[in-house]
């Protein structure tokens, strides 16, 4: 079985757009492909509903981008823009870890399908108590991909981030720089070499996805899908 976990070094990075451009571009080259992602929240938010435009909920990105239900994709989902744990408390809830997990799970099985798990905002988001998605990226044991911005700041965040993980004892598959202009800035080139020689990893880039559409995913993520799943074995 084939994975990855997607997470990265903020909200609003580019981890949705990255999942469903893999998922895309797997299945449009003939792979079978699910997707989860643990929490959905914004669903209701007039300024996040506004931001997105043209874009779907990520649930319901991912899930077209799967040949999936969006309500299959998500077990909880909830209105707020606000962090996960909050979302549950203000719809008098809590996040099951235990049923996070049997939800990721079954996508996980003996099967020949490669899965794509997004995490919610970075590693060190709570999802319930004393329970974060750097938690859930453990308990699944899959490989970690971390999107990143190719922009100013973004050294310091992904750093950051890789130490986390690695501390944490996930392995990190590589870092994505998103979106990546076709003629990038010598500050951008800069830090992509930077990232990749001062955390000692594989930084890829994902061009800018022009829309929602498969065929718009799939031509971004195909180029990415087949380096970074190989040999990815949950």
């Amino acid at each position: 079985m084939r994975g990855l976990f997607v997470t990265a070094t903020d909200t609003g990075v580019g981890k949705t757009v990255l999942s469903a451009a893999l998922l895309a571009g797997m299945s449009a080259a003939g792979e079978r492909v699910r997707a989860h992602k643990p929490v959905v929240t914004g669903l209701d938010d007039p300024d996040e509903i506004a931001a997105r435009g043209e874009w779907p909920a990520d649930h319901e990105l991912l899930a077209t981008a799967a040949g999936m239900d969006p309500g299959d994709v998500a077990p909880y989902r909830y209105g707020p823009a606000v962090s996960p744990h909050l979302a549950a408390q203000l719809a008098g809830e809590r996040i099951e870890p235990a049923v996070l997990q049997a939800h990721a799970r079954g996508k996980l099985g003996p099967t020949n399908e490669a899965v794509i798990v997004e995490g919610v905002g970075g590693l060190l988001t709570p999802l319930a108590d004393e329970y974060s998605v750097c938690d859930h990226a453990l308990a699944l044991g899959l490989p970690v991909l971390i999107a990143a911005r190719p922009g100013l700041g973004t050294i310091n965040h992904t750093l950051l981030t890789l130490r986390v993980a690695r501390s944490s004892g996930l392995e990190v598959r590589a870092v994505v720089l998103t979106p990546w202009p076709e003629q990038p800035t010598t500050m951008q080139l800069s830090n992509r070499e930077t990232i990749a020689r001062l955390g000692e990893v594989d930084v890829q880039r994902l061009h800018t996805v022009e829309s929602p559409s498969l065929p718009d995913l799939a031509k971004g993520g195909a180029p990415l899908a087949r380096l970074l799943l190989d040999d990815a074995v949950s």
